[in-house]
């Protein structure tokens, strides 16, 4: 997989974070991400899917309790929201560790 390649494929996997977590699709363009590094930006989206489960948590937690403003929809989709995040970043972490084994088993 190329440089671009990867530019664009943490590009969408923003995009898709940010309209999870209900904000614009616009809120970081591939360009502010050249300025990022990766540590930072791996931080950045582990932290956001954590943010999201917790509040998920929250949410049902809140529900179970009987809260007058917890909406059992609510809940369900903000349940989803979460394990979609969580089988995404999952997926990333799969293509992550397969491209360093690829780089390991180059041969010099």
């Amino acid at each position: 997989m190329s440089v671009q390649g990867i530019d664009s494929l943490l590009g969408e996997l923003q995009s898709m974070s940010a309209l999870a977590a209900g904000q614009t699709a616009a809120a970081q363009p591939a360009s502010d991400a050249q300025g990022q590094d990766f540590a930072s930006m791996l931080k950045t989206s582990i932290d956001q899917v954590n943010q999201m489960q917790q509040d998920a948590q929250a949410k049902q937690q809140a529900f179970n309790a009987g809260a007058p403003e917890a909406d059992l929809q609510d809940v369900m989709v903000s349940l989803q929201k979460a394990s979609l995040s969580f089988q995404t970043m999952v997926q990333v972490r799969n293509k992550l560790v397969s491209a360093y084994q690829e780089v390991m088993n180059m041969q010099v």
